[in-house]
């Protein structure tokens, strides 16, 4: 009897060691900072959109960050430029139309936070796929300062997103 209550101890006791807490990834995604004029199909950020990409490092100066994305154009690179930069983080490429890059991130980086740049027609579309919903639609022209915090529970399980503005 005593080997007996050692035994469903022990495995009982396994069990509670291998339970674990569900993994929470934290998806901040924002659009780009106000472009400029200069060139029309890859403009660099306008005086308002270089103090709007400070201002998005300033907001999150106190968020653990593990890694930050961006699409390959110079406005969404600079918008996050400054936030990559103090965490002495490089900028990593993505295609908001992969939808398998983004099951990498959050495969990657699973638990931690990721900060996402793209565009007024791509950042509600990763919304509505990190949460499964659309709720979600394309920002207007002149919205650059949205803010989707998309909290992941257990990829494709459970998500949550916060629309903020700064």
């Amino acid at each position: 009897m005593k080997y007996l209550l050692i035994t469903l101890f022990l495995v009982g006791g396994f069990e509670f060691v291998y339970a674990q807490e569900p993994t929470v990834t934290t998806i901040i995604l924002v659009r780009h900072a106000e472009k400029g004029t200069d060139d029309p199909k890859d403009p660099e950020l306008s005086e308002a959109g270089k103090q709007r990409a400070l201002r998005l490092a300033q907001v999150l100066k106190d968020t653990k960050v593990d890694a930050v994305y961006s699409t390959p154009y110079k406005r969404t690179r600079n918008t996050v430029a400054p936030l990559a930069n103090t965490r002495g983080l490089s900028i990593l490429d993505y295609n908001p139309s992969r939808k398998e890059e983004i099951d990498q991130m959050l495969k990657k980086f699973a638990g931690g936070t990721l900060v996402v740049a793209g565009h007024s027609n791509t950042v509600p579309g990763l919304a509505n796929y990190l949460t499964g919903k659309t709720a979600f639609q394309d920002f207007d022209e002149g919205d650059y300062d949205n803010l989707l915090i998309v909290t992941v529970i257990e990829s494709g399980k459970s998500a949550k997103a916060v629309w903020l503005t700064y």
